[in-house]
């Protein structure tokens, strides 16, 4: 069975409290249920994972790139918070390892603060989804199954 990974970068833990107005009431938890629900509608797992350090979602995209490579991963989907607009590190690690990310965020980040409106990542995935609240990892999930090795 192949697998996707499911990325969450900073602050994404604080989900159903952070700024809910902005956010909403969903948690992190409520989140990775959803990916592992619609992950496995398709026969594949989610492995979901948080960090908050930078360092550790390169690594975890290494993994992926190595993974995928193997023929055991369908892709990345990757909320990358902050990270987005601000890390060429991460960029890199998806552009050198090759792996095929579709890039998430709950909010419409075109219509917020101008600074979330350039992402490093989005020239290099494979398709990005904003604004669609939670529901946007659900799409983003059914976009990498469509393409994933079958078994």
């Amino acid at each position: 069975m192949s697998t996707i990974f499911v990325l969450n970068g900073p602050n994404l833990n604080l989900l159903g409290t952070r700024e809910p107005a902005i956010y909403g009431s969903t948690t992190l938890a409520d989140v990775d249920a959803l990916c592992v629900a619609e992950a496995a509608k398709f026969g594949l797992t989610a492995d979901c994972r948080q960090s908050n350090h930078e360092g550790v979602l390169v690594d975890w995209i290494h993994e992926a790139g190595k993974l995928q490579k193997a023929g055991k991963l369908a892709g990345v989907v990757l909320n990358a918070g902050a990270y987005t607009h601000t890390s060429l590190a991460i960029a890199d690690a998806v552009r050198g390892t090759g792996v095929s990310l579709i890039e998430v965020h709950i909010t419409n980040v075109h219509a917020r603060e101008a600074f979330r409106h350039h992402s490093f990542l989005s020239p290099i995935a494979r398709g990005v989804i904003v604004g669609l609240g939670p529901q946007g990892y659900a799409l983003a999930i059914a976009a990498l199954a469509a393409s994933a090795p079958k078994a």
